[in-house]
């Protein structure tokens, strides 16, 4: 059985059991938070527990690396959905130690892509500069900072949002901040 196919069934039960029960929230996060954070797997319970959320407390955005890649991407997006549509008020970005976006380059995926039968005509691509969309950061700090400056800048981000942003320890949960912008 693959994994799809054990989730499947784990969720027959779960639904049967009742155990939504406990999840029950509305669609408005009652601190009136989003967190735009990575997708790694280590954080998928650790972030919510470290940053003490339950279930409705905060809209979470997960993309690889915790990175605004363009101003109209589809984390900005989010963001700009959950300020206007439901009422945040403050934002938190939570890169983390030890990212594997850390060390991203496209030249491997390049690599991979054709190793697993893309064809190489599919990376020469005029309406996207692959190299740069695929490329990670180098220095998680400045990628954190970086993120900051282009939710605050953003022309659709009033000024009255709290934009900080962090990194925390991918074993501990502990956080740091990097860079507040009280616009």
């Amino acid at each position: 059985m693959g994994s799809i196919d054990q989730v499947l069934a784990y969720n027959r039960e779960f639904v049967a059991s009742k155990g939504y029960e406990k999840h029950l929230t509305d669609k408005f996060p009652d601190k009136k938070l989003a967190v735009l954070s990575c997708m790694d797997t280590r954080l998928s319970v650790l972030l919510q527990d470290a940053l003490g959320l339950k279930n409705g407390d905060a809209k979470i955005i997960k993309n690889a690396g915790a990175v605004i890649p363009s101003p109209w991407d589809s984390a900005m997006r989010s963001l700009i959905v959950a300020v206007y549509e439901l009422g945040v008020t403050e934002i938190m970005v939570v890169a983390h130690t030890t990212c594997g976006a850390c060390h991203m380059h496209f030249a491997h995926f390049r690599e991979e892509m054709l190793r697993r039968g893309i064809p190489e005509a599919a990376l020469e691509r005029k309406d996207i500069d692959l190299n740069a969309w695929l490329e990670g950061f180098h220095d998680t700090e400045k990628s954190v900072r970086d993120t900051v400056a282009a939710i605050v800048d953003h022309p659709l981000i009033p000024s009255d949002v709290t934009v900080r942003g962090f990194i925390i320890d991918s074993a501990t949960g502990e956080l740091a901040e990097v860079q507040s912008c009280v616009q």
